[in-house]
């Protein structure tokens, strides 16, 4: 399934529900995960397996080999979208909760709103799509709570937080680059090479920082290597192929609002996994998530921010 081919209403749902579902179950699994496996290392290794096995199936598929420009285009991608984006948050949850990284990583969708409006020829997001964005924001701080957001920290947590909205900026940044950049016509094939080209930067940064010296492999629980291994076959392999895919038949707002539903998600597999308690402001919080969601899906197409047309073959 590529951009070129139209798609129908069921395989745009079906891959928003994968982005949803799947990247909402990875805040639970990276945080096993790395109870025994270094981030860098982690995030690397799980890059670099999915790329290899994906690249692999889309070749298999039919998929034409990538030409030089669409290697580079991959492998800038790659970096801002995986390394700094993905990798960050998986460094960022050895420092502080969970829920934390999901409320700032919620600021994605407003990234992706306001560099569309500041690219040339970019476009006005309507008042019904600025509502929307901010009920969605609303809904996210209600459901980490005050107690989240408030209190002292240390400066490790501080540090990687800042870390995170940092790389919350990078993914949107990338992502926007992804919908005008020259990758492979097959979406399969471009996320395999984006994915190999990340995990080769996280391993370098985990082995630059010292992780392999403090890694052994026999001391890798069972949790840690089940959680390694769904965050291989769900997140990375079907769920980034997914949202990879969407940026190409979907609008920008739309695709974002992944950032709204993924934490509301992650506090559903909290209760139901691992029996994580589920207060009336948790539920109150997914109420007003949905609505903004809601907002963001139904609004009317944004209006040029220039009357005048864009040429064409003016993106990079």
């Amino acid at each position: 399934m590529t951009a070129r081919t139209a798609p129908t209403r069921a395989q745009v749902l079906m891959a928003f529900i994968a982005v949803y579902v799947l990247w909402g179950s990875s805040y639970i699994s990276i945080r096993v995960a790395i109870e025994s496996i270094p981030p860098f290392l982690m995030s690397g290794a799980r890059n670099v397996i999915a790329g290899i096995l994906l690249s692999a199936f889309a070749l298999l598929r039919g998929a034409e080999r990538p030409r030089g420009i669409e290697v580079r285009a991959t492998a800038v991608t790659g970096l801002l979208m995986l390394c700094l984006g993905n990798g960050t948050v998986t460094w960022g949850e050895k420092f502080t909760a969970s829920g934390r990284v999901a409320l700032i990583v919620s600021m994605t969708p407003v990234w992706f709103v306001l560099i569309e409006w500041l690219r040339p020829g970019g476009t006005r997001p309507s008042r019904m799509l600025m509502t929307g964005l901010a009920i969605g924001a609303t809904g996210v701080a209600l459901l980490v709570g005050a107690d989240a957001i408030s209190g002292t920290h240390g400066a490790a947590a501080t540090t990687a937080e800042l870390v995170v909205l940092g790389g919350s900026l990078s993914w949107a940044i990338g992502s926007m680059y992804s919908r005008h950049a020259p990758l492979p016509a097959s979406s399969g094939l471009a996320s395999a090479l984006q994915m190999m080209f990340a995990g080769s930067y996280l391993v370098a940064f985990g082995l630059a920082s010292g992780e392999a010296a403090t890694f052994h492999l026999a001391q890798v629980t069972t949790r840690s290597a089940i959680a390694f291994t769904y965050l291989v076959a769900g997140p990375s392999l079907i769920g980034y192929s997914a949202f990879v895919w969407l940026l190409k038949v979907s609008t920008p707002a739309k695709v974002g609002t992944y950032g709204y539903v993924n934490p509301v998600i992650a506090v559903f597999l909290g209760w139901l996994v691992i029996g994580e308690a589920v207060t009336p402001r948790m539920i109150a919080a997914t109420c007003v998530i949905v609505a903004g969601v809601a907002l963001i899906t139904f609004a009317r197409a944004p209006q040029p921010a220039s009357r005048e047309p864009e040429p064409e073959g003016e993106h990079a």
